[in-house]
């Protein structure tokens, strides 16, 4: 869970627009938004074995369910659901 919200808010102060939003939403799952004033919408790529950077999308893509984004009035919300533990 920290993984993923860590990623998402790293890929909004570094390629998105202020402000920037965080909201976790607690229900059947558990979904993480990322929000920012930027229209880009993300996308996943492949780093090289030496890079640096450009594996966020891929790692939240592999611990989480699914993935997304949608365009807002004010920019674009990027969310990633993940099932909660059994009670």
């Amino acid at each position: 869970t920290e993984l993923v919200v860590s990623e998402l808010v790293t890929n909004a102060i570094r390629y998105g627009e202020p402000p920037i939003q965080l909201r976790l939403i607690r229900h059947t799952a558990l979904i993480c938004e990322v929000s920012d004033a930027s229209s880009t919408s993300p996308h996943l790529r492949r780093a090289h074995a030496f890079d640096e950077g450009g594996r966020g999308l891929l790692l939240v893509a592999q611990l989480t369910q699914r993935w997304g984004s949608r365009q807002t009035d004010s920019g674009k919300t990027i969310w990633a659901e993940q099932a909660l533990p059994a009670r």
